[in-house]
């Protein structure tokens, strides 16, 4: 799938925003603990995918009624669904000026990841959380992905990479007052 950048302006891809805050000190002090010992910013961004794919349950999965949609507080909070996580692993590697997108697939509701941009090109990463059936890996050699759409069934990749978060996308993370009123009004397309 050939992925399109939203805007040819690669520092969009780095910049901060309401929900990618990697200007705050949460997310500045997170991205230097994982930083300290890596070689180069390819190992950080594999660490800072595991960080956020490990580390922060997928609220879905662990049952948390919490919604987190600022990486701040993903991080804070230690929780949220696939949009946010990817929110969460999108400042982390901001902050260490690693150029990152957001995209989405569609599947019953609109799924969240990022894509990377290294040697040129992009490559689209799953920090969702991996679960019986769900193997995401971090790879700039082919795909990992938690997911892969059946077209079939009318399930498909978007190949847009976006610098912010998508407006419905974050709208409905933003209203939603906990995750099973969330899951009623997630977008089911961009």
């Amino acid at each position: 799938m050939q992925l399109i950048q939203e805007t040819p302006d690669l520092s969009a891809y780095l910049a901060a925003d309401e929900a990618i805050d990697h200007d705050h000190p949460l997310v500045r002090e997170a991205a230097a603990r994982l930083a300290g010992g890596v070689a180069d910013s390819y190992e950080y961004a594999r660490v800072a995918f595991e960080f956020v794919r490990d580390a922060i349950p997928h609220s879905q999965d662990s049952g948390d009624l919490r919604v987190t949609w600022r990486a701040s507080d993903v991080l804070a909070q230690g929780t949220g669904i696939c949009h946010a996580k990817a929110h969460a692993l999108a400042a982390l590697l901001r902050a260490e000026d690693i150029p990152t997108a957001l995209c989405y697939q569609q599947f019953e509701v609109v799924h969240g990841l990022v894509a990377v941009r290294f040697n040129g090109a992009w490559h689209r990463q799953d920090p969702r959380g991996n679960k019986p059936g769900v193997d995401a890996r971090f790879s700039l050699d082919g795909e990992r992905l938690a997911f892969t759409p059946d077209s079939e069934s009318n399930e498909l990749d978007y190949p847009v990479l976006y610098a912010k978060p998508h407006p419905v996308v974050l709208d409905a993370l933003k209203a939603a007052p906990d995750r099973p009123t969330l899951w009623t009004t997630l977008p089911t397309a961009l």
